[in-house]
């Protein structure tokens, strides 16, 4: 094995360092290209507007369309820290969103091998599913898509890694990377796709005045949903820029008011810090926490 030392960009190093980043963390950072502090600022006023993301608002009707009919919805999920993560924040986010039957399957690394195969098709199918929708996958699962429609099994691809030639006859398609999608990062991982999946969803039912309602009526701890959604960018090799080094720990703390959830339990540590953010929330009237620049 080779090991190949990244170069390090003095000037960026330094301007980190004058910012106040501590010197061996600012060589890291400048080796990963980032090249000044506001780069790391993890606020969620800085995630980029979801309005480029191509599918997103066919994903966010398909699902909302899904939970009014009460269909039971399959999240095929990958089996490193990226798909764990992104299958944690899609079971519980459609949870909290109003989604009475969420079931999940991780394929097996030997026996199933990567992605929505033909065999795992099948088995969703006959787990009585109505939707099936993938998390860092499925974007090279033509042959498992298809399958998955002769059985009369609609999927919603959610992915972030590179399409081949052909892309899958999905119903929806959510992918950075796909052809034609002006989205900015081409580095978010595949959690933070689900994440704006369901920021579009939570628009969605916003728009169809069922969220509100819902959430009157809901006693659900959401800020379980924060912290099943650590970042896996360096377990996934995301590049640290834009959406993804934003989308760690921090921002995902947010996830709960995203939802607009005012009645949350805090969680056992940060306590202080999340009483901060609620009063923010509350007396600002930003109970959604939605910067005023994103159009869902």
């Amino acid at each position: 094995m080779k090991i190949i030392t990244r170069d390090v960009p003095p000037r960026a190093a330094w301007a980190l360092e004058q910012a106040g980043v501590h010197p061996l963390l600012a060589r890291l950072y400048a080796a990963r290209g980032v090249l000044g502090k506001d780069e790391l600022d993890d606020a969620l006023g800085r995630l980029l507007p979801p309005s480029g993301m191509k599918g997103l608002a066919q994903a966010a009707a398909l699902l909302a369309d899904a939970i009014a009919a009460n269909k039971k919805l399959c999240i095929v999920a990958d089996y490193d820290c990226d798909g764990a993560t992104a299958c944690a924040v899609a079971m519980r986010g459609l949870r909290l969103l109003g989604a009475k039957h969420v079931d999940y399957l991780v394929p097996d690394r030997v026996m199933d091998g990567y992605g929505l195969t033909p065999t795992i098709a099948q088995r969703v199918k006959e787990r009585g599913a109505d939707l099936l929708i993938t998390v860092d996958n499925g974007i090279a699962s033509v042959e498992g898509v298809a399958a998955a429609n002769a059985v009369g099994l609609p999927v919603l691809v959610t992915d972030h890694h590179l399409p081949g030639a052909q892309l899958p006859d999905a119903a929806v398609i959510v992918n950075p990377n796909q052809p034609g999608c002006e989205f900015e990062s081409k580095s978010i991982a595949g959690v933070g796709v689900m994440f704006y999946v369901l920021l579009a969803l939570r628009s969605e039912l916003r728009n169809r005045g069922v969220l509100m309602r819902r959430i009157n009526r809901s006693s659900t701890r959401c800020c379980r949903w924060s912290r099943s959604a650590p970042s896996p960018t360096s377990s996934s090799s995301i590049r640290t820029t834009g959406a993804s080094s934003r989308k760690g720990s921090s921002v995902f703390a947010r996830v709960p008011c995203l939802v607009g959830w005012r009645h949350c339990s805090p969680p056992p540590r940060g306590r202080r810090r999340w009483r901060r953010l609620s009063t923010w929330a509350l007396r600002s009237g930003h109970a959604s926490m939605q910067p005023a620049a994103w159009p869902i």
